[in-house]
This record gives structure tokens, C-alpha cells and sequence, in this order.
């Protein structure tokens, strides 16, 4: 029962950090610490694809009428905008697919195998990084506040602002980047207006968080690693829970986002920020 009550926590935090651009890295991390949960690598590993595959159904199931070109409620135009959109995200997600699939693996081995004050330093780097970027949020909608945006809706984002925006996701390979804040932050930097942008970058999570699962769930199986029951239905509880969780704030961050900046997300991170770094250094001298 204790390890299903952790797998909807760890669900619930994945749905709602996943896309905010808080980073979910940064508060699984601190989560995974202070419930104390080791389970082997392998599995955890397994189950973050997982409750990762469950936020991005969520994205599927609510812009599905959007993204589906075969629709039969569009028109041949509407048809025609729909591919175009996919493929400015196939665009968009090749700068992290070159990138991601050189770096991804040795960074994530170095930043795990090293130790700081008790814990690893991917600990650290993603505090620094919560701090870094909340910081780039307050300067940017600062500077904001002087600007009209010139893209208003996902539609008008032309192939190169989608090729940069991929770019910009690539930051997101240093731990407590944010996937979403990353491509959220080079979009309003680019000119894009924050619900194009939002809704743009949970368009570009779709292939990106699928690909990634599939090489985490393909490690998985060649290293010959297997699940008990009671590790399935873990890793179930979880996916549902981020799949229903997702839903809901998805919904809530596109309200949000047309009527507020992305201020209060700054100020948060580095507050985050602030305590993880804090919370690693009390407990390595207690």
C-alpha cells in the first residue's frame, strides 16, 4: 500500500511540474529524498518513462480534434494547416533529437556518478539551474512589458522560429532546465505570445517524451530487466494519475497564460531553487 501511495505522489507531482516550467526533475529529485524511495535504477528509470507517458496522453486526448489531420469536422484547408503544424514540430524536435541522443546518456551518467555533500551532483546542477532560469524569467518578462509579440497564435509560428525554439529545448538536457520552460522561455523570446507558445511546446513534447520513453523502455528490456506484479500495478497507479493530473493543469496553464506573465513561475523556481540546495546541505551535516 506505502508504494502505491508514492506512485500518486509521484504521479500527481509529474502532472502538475511536467508543464508548468517549474522543472519536474527538480521536484522528483527532492520528492524521491524525502519519501526516502530507493527502488533499483532500472526500475525507477522505467517508472519516470512511465508517469512521463501518462502526462503525454494528456496532451494527445485534449488538442486530439487540433492535431488530427484526417479529421472529418475539417475542412481541406484546416487539413492543410494541421500538417503544416506537424511538420514545424518535426522541425522543431531535431535539434534535441542530434543533441539529446549524444548527450543525453554520458551526462546523465557523469552528473549520477558524482558525489557532493552525500548526494549526487545532478542534485545540485538542477538547483543551480531552477535559480538560473527563474531568474531569465523575470528579466524576460520585464523586458516584456516593452514588446508586442509578433506571433499570436501556434498557426503563424513559421518553420524557423519552430527550428530556434527546438534549439532553445536542446537547454533542457541540464537537469532543472524544464522541458517546457526552456521552449517556453526562447518562444516569448522569439516574439511568440505566451498561449502560442505554450500550446506549441506540449505540441513539441508529443515526439520528444515519446522518443525519449522508447529509449528508456528499449534499455529496460536489452539490459534484462523485468517487473513483479506489484511493480506493474505501480507503475500503472502512476501513469494514471499523471495522465488525469495533466489534464486538468494543461487545461488550467492555457487559461492562465492569457491573462498573466510567467513572473510568478520565476520567483517560484528560485524559491525551489533555494530549498533543495538548502534541504541536501542540512541533511549531508546532520
Amino acid at each position: 500500500m506505502l508504494e502505491f501511495l508514492k506512485a500518486v505522489l509521484f504521479g500527481i507531482v509529474e502532472g502538475i511540474t511536467e508543464w508548468l516550467p517549474v522543472s519536474s526533475t527538480g521536484h522528483i529529485i527532492l520528492l524521491k529524498s524525502i519519501l526516502n524511495w530507493n527502488p533499483t535504477q532500472d526500475f525507477y528509470d522505467l517508472f519516470e518513462m512511465i508517469i512521463q507517458l501518462g502526462a503525454i496522453l494528456a496532451v494527445v486526448v485534449l488538442f486530439f480534434h487540433k492535431l488530427n489531420p484526417f479529421s472529418p469536422k475539417k475542412e481541406k484547408k484546416e487539413k492543410h494547416d494541421t500538417w503544416q503544424l506537424w511538420f514545424k514540430v518535426i522541425v522543431a524536435v531535431i535539434p534535441s533529437a542530434v543533441i539529446g541522443l549524444s548527450l543525453d546518456t554520458p551526462l546523465d551518467n557523469f552528473l549520477r556518478s558524482t558525489p557532493v555533500l552525500g548526494t549526487d551532483l545532478n542534485t545540485f546542477v538542477v538547483a543551480g539551474a531552477l535559480i538560473l532560469y527563474g531568474i531569465a524569467f523575470l528579466f524576460v518578462e520585464k523586458w516584456n512589458q516593452r514588446r508586442n509579440f509578433r506571433i499570436q497564435e501556434v498557426n503563424g509560428i513559421d518553420y524557423r522560429t519552430a527550428l530556434l525554439m527546438g534549439a532553445f529545448q536542446c537547454l533542457s538536457l541540464i537537469p532543472g532546465t524544464s522541458r517546457s520552460g526552456a521552449t517556453i522561455l526562447g518562444a516569448i523570446i522569439l516574439g511568440v505570445a505566451r498561449p502560442a507558445g505554450a500550446e506549441f511546446s506540449f505540441f513539441m513534447a508529443i515526439p520528444t517524451m515519446l522518443g525519449a520513453s522508447a529509449l528508456k523502455l528499449l534499455k529496460f528490456l536489452l539490459d534484462g530487466a523485468a517487473a513483479t506484479s506489484t511493480e506493474l500495478m505501480v507503475l500503472i497507479t502512476g501513469c494514471v494519475v499523471s495522465f488525469i493530473v495533466s489534464l486538468i493543469v494543461i487545461k488550467g496553464l492555457m487559461e492562465y497564460v492569457r491573462k498573466h506573465s510567467f513572473s510568478i513561475f520565476g520567483i517560484y523556481r528560485i524559491v525551489l531553487g533555494i530549498v533543495v540546495i538548502g534541504y541536501f546541505v542540512i541533511t549531508a551535516l546532520i
